[in-house]
């Protein structure tokens, strides 16, 4: 393993300039080239962090040793199967890809190369700061609301796979059962993706789990209350409130942590770690963002059915 690792990130938009910056910053790594098909994107997120910009695919590879897909989620399978072809390992900005399949494709790409997959569900940091995957229960009740304001950002796929596989995936890393039904409805823009979305999954031990994702709100909101047999957490992501009734020491300062405060950055560490054999697995697996995937797809092929 080189001592100082090239890194790469495909995409220069807002979430690749993110990356980019993790890199830059990271000890151990350099920022070394950005890929995007405008040149002067990618030469405004690389060159003041020391990198280069590129637009070729192959000669982007050649220039590094690991690499950040944070591309449109179309175009995530694409990339992070190039990647792999190469030898590189990869973190791929969440969904992993737009279709199961596909984030098969992925895993099993990367175990027959033998690299590290890595996938961008950084909010498992701020649960991890919180005490919460920790928790000795399992849960009977989870409501997630995630509301935003209208942006350009991330329009090539619904608010499903944009916003509410946050949720998801958080939901599944609380509990150890499966999910049997997905039912919901929302609303379709008018590209035919939809804009928002109430969904209500039930687990095998009856857990369910309530989620409520907007793009198109007046004002964000993001709460999140989970209901365990013994208490119960209400948690104002954004007001940073934290009311806990249960016997469990969960943290109520957790925003004032250095995880929570930098996810993105320990998740992006937690990479680089399984990397270089110093960390056993990253923070999400390919296996754990194939599952968040499989089942915000069930709730968006419910809506698709009832629309």
């Amino acid at each position: 393993m080189a001592e100082s690792l090239r890194g790469g990130v495909i995409g220069a938009g807002v979430f690749g300039g993110y990356h980019a910056n993790q890199y830059a910053k990271l000890g151990g790594v350099t920022l070394s080239a950005v890929l995007d098909p405008i040149p002067e994107r990618a030469a405004k997120v690389a060159m003041p962090l020391g990198g280069r910009g590129f637009t070729d695919l192959d000669a982007f590879l050649e220039a590094v040793d690991v690499v950040t897909v944070a591309s449109p989620a179309v175009l995530h399978a694409e990339h992070a199967l190039a990647a792999i072809a190469a030898g590189k390992p990869i973190y791929v900005e969440k969904p992993i890809a737009v279709s199961v399949a596909d984030g098969e494709k992925i895993r099993e790409a990367a175990r027959a190369k033998g690299v590290i997959v890595a996938c961008g569900h950084q909010e498992r940091v701020t649960f991890q700061a919180m005490g919460l995957l920790d928790a000795p229960e399992q849960p009977l009740r989870l409501e997630a609301l995630r509301h935003g304001t209208p942006s350009e950002r991330s329009q090539d796929v619904s608010a499903i796979l944009d916003l509410m596989i946050h949720d998801i995936d958080l939901a599944l890393s609380l509990s150890d059962a499966e999910p049997v039904t997905a039912e919901g409805e929302g609303r379709l823009a008018a590209t035919g993706l939809w804009d928002t979305a109430q969904a209500e999954v039930t687990f095998d031990d009856g857990f369910t789990a309530i989620f409520d994702v907007s793009r198109i709100a007046e004002a964000r909101k993001r709460t999140m209350r989970v209901v365990f047999p013994s208490g119960e957490v209400e948690i104002d992501f954004l007001a940073r409130t934290f009311r806990n009734t249960t016997p469990f020491a969960f943290n109520p300062d957790y925003a004032d942590t250095p995880a929570a405060k930098d996810p993105l950055g320990v998740s992006v560490a937690g990479f680089i770690a399984a990397v270089r054999g110093e960390a056993p697995r990253p923070v999400v697996t390919a296996d754990e963002a194939i599952r968040a995937l499989d089942l915000a797809l069930a709730v968006e092929q419910g809506l698709d059915a009832q629309s």
